[in-house]
């Protein structure tokens, strides 16, 4: 099948792919109305996109929390799992993630969709850097310093600021079980603080929990210039009206950098593009670039 069509009709049903990535997140709803959280075989298993593993119905583990709860002892062989499933990740799809698997991710499409006055974000380009150091000090250092008796990190990200832990875990389990309600105190009300802010944002900005906050969109973006599942704009097509860039809500200049850190591969410069000139390509190597117009 022709790549131009391939990669159109992914980039059209994206709202469905998304919807049905979420819905195998987060299988068992039923607990959602229990208010249990699922702890079967599967649960000790990854998902690819941030999902909070205290929701009900979550299906598999989040990588970044897993990650912080082994990063300070080599004696866990779940942690070179963990860094292992990162790499393979990242090199097969890379922030194709962040764009079509990601609960929180589509979470955030949803919200933009509100109709109202919507605000760049090319101006504040600075921030993207941000998740990067939350990524280093909240999911890194802190998780590997300030261990447990058993060797195990505190999961900092998750604990203080991950806003999908209060979405998904601490808002559905409050609200089925007395005793989870009858708990919530401070920290509940500051990371409740965290997630209305998020809202209001992601209304108000495109996905601005992914472009300043993420840490892990911000490894997925180390993978993007290597990973297998690349953007490709045809030099022989490309005539340079740049509305590929126009149309981009992360920013990102498509001709010039295809596979810039800040790509989810969203599929938005495909089209627009009048020329078909851009398309997913899979595998090494890619056809040659378009040259910088």
């Amino acid at each position: 099948m022709d790549k131009n069509i391939i990669s159109k009709t992914l980039s059209r049903f994206r709202g469905w792919i998304q919807a049905a990535a979420t819905l195998l997140t987060n299988i068992h709803l039923p607990n959602l109305f229990k208010g249990t959280i699922y702890q079967g075989n599967v649960k000790t298993a990854c998902v690819p996109g941030l999902n909070c593993y205290s929701c009900p119905a979550a299906t598999g583990a989040c990588p970044i929390g897993a990650f912080q709860a082994v990063v300070g002892s080599s004696k866990f062989k779940i942690s070179y799992y963990i860094t292992g499933f990162f790499i393979l990740m990242g090199v097969l799809l890379g922030r194709f993630i962040c764009g079509f698997l990601c609960p929180f991710g589509w979470f955030q499409d949803l919200l933009h969709k509100i109709p109202g006055k919507k605000f760049s974000t090319a101006k504040l380009k600075p921030l993207r850097y941000v998740k990067y150091i939350i990524l280093i000090v909240f999911v890194i250092l802190l998780p590997a310093l300030v261990t447990n008796s058993l060797g195990m990190g505190d999961p900092f990200f998750c604990k203080y600021i991950c806003p999908q832990g209060v979405l998904e875990g601490a808002l559905p389990l409050s609200i089925t079980n007395a005793g989870i309600r009858s708990a919530l105190g401070k920290l509940f009300t500051f990371k409740f603080s965290i997630l209305t802010i998020v809202i209001i944002l992601s209304i108000l900005f495109y996905r601005p929990f992914c472009k300043w906050i993420c840490p892990l969109g911000a490894i997925y973006s180390l993978f993007n210039k290597v990973s297998f599942l690349k953007i490709n704009v045809d030099n022989n097509k490309c005539v340079g009206c740049q509305k590929c860039s126009k149309v981009c809500k992360m920013d990102v200049n498509v001709v010039d950098t295809p596979d810039h850190p800040e790509c989810i591969r969203c599929g938005a410069c495909m089209k627009a593009c009048p020329t078909n000139a851009i398309c997913y390509h899979y595998g090494f190597s890619g056809e040659k670039q378009a040259d910088n117009k």
